[in-house]
């Protein structure tokens, strides 16, 4: 019952053996319920230092393991999170929870190549988890995946509504090939002409930050050439939104702003960007109601 109990208490937890010595066990589950409580008051820090006590009476616990990369990964450690939590998937290599909160380590170290591999164990297992996939790729600049893994989600009949409009505007424009060389002209700061020979995704933000920066009417055309280009790139569709307020043109802005949010994943500051211009959008057209829906989101 003791064990069950700390299943229970820590949802995603994995049930521990019972083969151990009375005491040990006593003053294990002491730690464990301290840690969890150390970790749900916002002390990672402290958290560990019970595991790791519960580690040394029970080595190499799958639960312990679990929260230990757990709350080194609430501390950005990332290395120590993916050791525990692969520590933990020796031991059981297909659990659903193990296998996801190393994607989600993954991502945080924008190594998006193994959180793809990852992702793809579990798709195995779980269909409709293939669906993270498409947003893997497109975190990883690799659009053309995504489509691809669109198409068989689209075969599968498997698509979300968010994921169907995503499928939508990446058919509408086919993703270009991503040019990362710099030239000496984007050195000295002559970004449009850099831009021109290159077309550089990294260029081209610098580009519409200074376009934006500066109130030039260009914004609006090196924007739609951004959006031509990169279009899973949801930076390029706020800088084309912003372009169109300038312009006064708020309809325009609201459609190519509600376009591009659907790209944003897991930025929560670039998302608020797209709802402060969705809400100056909107009160420009008098449409209170949407103004104040977007308002809501931001904070």
């Amino acid at each position: 019952m003791i064990l069950f109990s700390l299943s229970a208490h820590a949802q995603d937890s994995i049930p521990m053996h019972a083969d151990i010595d009375e005491q040990k066990l006593i003053e294990f589950q002491e730690n464990f319920f301290q840690a969890i409580t150390e970790k749900a008051i916002n002390n990672p820090q402290r958290a560990i230092e019970n595991l790791e006590t519960c580690n040394e009476l029970i080595p190499n616990n799958k639960s312990v393991l679990f929260e230990l990369s757990k709350n080194y990964f609430a501390l950005n450690r990332i290395p120590e999170a993916i050791e525990y939590v692969s520590q933990a998937l020796k031991q059981e290599p297909e659990n659903l929870w193990l296998l996801e909160h190393l994607v989600a380590v993954y991502k945080r170290g924008r190594d998006f190549d193994n959180a793809i591999d990852t992702q793809l164990l579990i798709a195995k297992k779980y269909p409709k988890k293939k669906r993270q996939l498409v947003y893997l790729h497109l975190l990883n600049g690799k659009p053309k995946k995504a489509i691809t893994v669109l198409n068989e989600l689209a075969d599968a009949k498997l698509l979300s509504p968010r994921l169907r409009k995503i499928k939508e505007r990446l058919d509408k424009k086919k993703p270009s090939k991503v040019v990362k060389n710099t030239t000496k002209k984007e050195i000295k700061g002559d970004l449009k002409e850099a831009f021109n020979q290159t077309n550089s995704y990294k260029t081209l933000t610098k580009l519409l930050n200074k376009l934006d920066k500066d109130n030039n009417p260009e914004l609006l055309t090196y924007s739609e050439k951004g959006i031509a280009l990169y279009p899973a790139q949801p930076f390029v569709y706020l800088m084309n939104g912003k372009a169109f307020i300038k312009k006064k043109a708020y309809k325009k802005a609201v459609e190519t702003l509600q376009n591009g949010i659907d790209f944003v994943i897991d930025d929560k500051r670039l998302e608020n960007r797209f709802y402060t211009q969705l809400v100056k959008a909107y009160k420009a057209l008098g449409d209170t109601k949407n103004a104040t829906k977007y308002q809501k989101k931001l904070k």
